[in-house]
């Protein structure tokens, strides 16, 4: 009898006191509540499989309210989510572990890949699959709301992933169209009713804040780049930084005389020697002291795409990425154009570095 009421007491005790997995288990049951009913709901909301028992429902008519949609400077707050993007050709730890730790809650946040039909795209593949595997059977409050995964349907223009390759002159234009097409097909094939901010976040971004997304919309701006850097060693053998992406500038009056004498399908760029645009370069206008004013914010005519923030409304308004010569721009700097011919104005924070990895 003393067993039994011991034993009687501990099952109580294990019942009625709170634990971590009783916690686990009533964050789980929330998302299923808030997940898709039926499969044809959009991605961004993880669909939930009815029990096969008789005659099926008929499709449900869904109604969303899109003016009830919030996209405000306390994200958190308002519980807003977050669709983070990124086109993938090569899979770096330090991206994932990165994207980890990330304090914006993970369950606001959905994931969405696209990878090249290559080799290098197979490898890049499979090893994202083994860390979503990881991570969304790990600690529920690291899981993310919902991840998607897209191979390209169309042939890269260049097979290398290499930087020097990628970078060549020659082959900016293709290069970049397919990226465009890629991040259009990304963006159109994931972006859901729910979803209030798009930030696009290249593969090779390997460090940022942890406060990253609370930080950059707190600005609560349309468009929204922080500055790319890259950590190196210098030549003296000593850790430094310099500028990684060229593509967020003010735009200047030679680069304006210099588009009126291009072809129609001519685009220009940025960081090549031979064309002198004069635009102010986001990049070079940073300050890296210590004690450099993280929160200073410029006027934008083109952005870059390693770290961008975009409230949904603007892409939903039809801005994307022209994957050819949009008043002589390309893919990102493009989509920058496109989103000010639409009425929303773009911003930079020059003081504001993400990073980029150094091959």
């Amino acid at each position: 009898m003393v067993l039994v009421g011991l034993l009687t007491f501990g099952f109580l005790f294990f019942l009625l006191s709170p634990s971590s997995s009783a916690l686990a288990v009533n964050t789980a049951r929330r998302k299923y509540d808030s997940a898709a009913a039926h499969e044809l709901s959009p991605p961004t909301a993880p669909f939930k499989k009815a029990p096969s028992s008789g005659r099926r429902p008929p499709p449900p008519v869904v109604h969303y309210h899109m003016n009830n949609l919030t996209t405000t400077s306390d994200p958190v707050g308002n519980q807003e989510n977050v669709l983070i993007l990124t086109p993938l050709a090569r899979f770096y730890q330090g991206y994932w572990d990165n994207l980890l730790s990330l304090s914006y809650p993970h369950s606001l946040i959905s994931l969405g890949f696209i990878t090249p039909k290559t080799r290098e795209g197979n490898a890049a593949t499979a090893a994202l699959q083994a860390a979503i595997a990881q991570t969304q059977n790990g600690p529920e409050e690291k899981r993310f709301a919902s991840i998607s995964i897209l191979r390209q349907d169309f042939d890269p223009p260049i097979t290398s992933q290499d930087e020097s390759e990628r970078h060549k002159k020659e082959n900016q234009k293709a290069r970049r169209s397919a990226m465009s097409k890629a991040r259009n097909s990304l963006l159109f094939t994931t972006i859901g009713p729910y979803t209030s901010w798009v930030l696009w976040l290249d593969a090779d971004i390997v460090e940022s804040p942890p406060t990253l997304i609370q930080d950059l919309t707190s600005y609560d701006k349309p468009v929204i780049v922080p500055n790319c850097f890259q950590r190196y060693k210098n030549d003296k053998g000593q850790p430094d930084i310099r500028p990684y992406d060229y593509n967020s500038w003010q735009d200047s009056q030679t680069a304006a005389d210099l588009a009126k004498n291009l072809a129609p399908d001519d685009i220009l760029l940025e960081g090549y020697s031979d064309i002198a645009t004069y635009r102010t370069l986001m990049a070079k206008t940073a300050d890296t002291s210590q004690g450099r004013d993280q929160k200073s914010i410029v006027p934008l005519d083109g952005v870059g795409g390693t770290a961008l923030l975009v409230k949904a409304e603007v892409h939903r308004d039809g801005a994307m990425f022209p994957p050819f010569a949009f008043y002589h721009l390309i893919e990102t700097e493009g989509f920058a154009k496109m989103a000010r011919r639409l009425g929303w104005s773009c911003w930079g924070l020059p003081n504001y570095f993400v990073y980029h990895y150094n091959e």
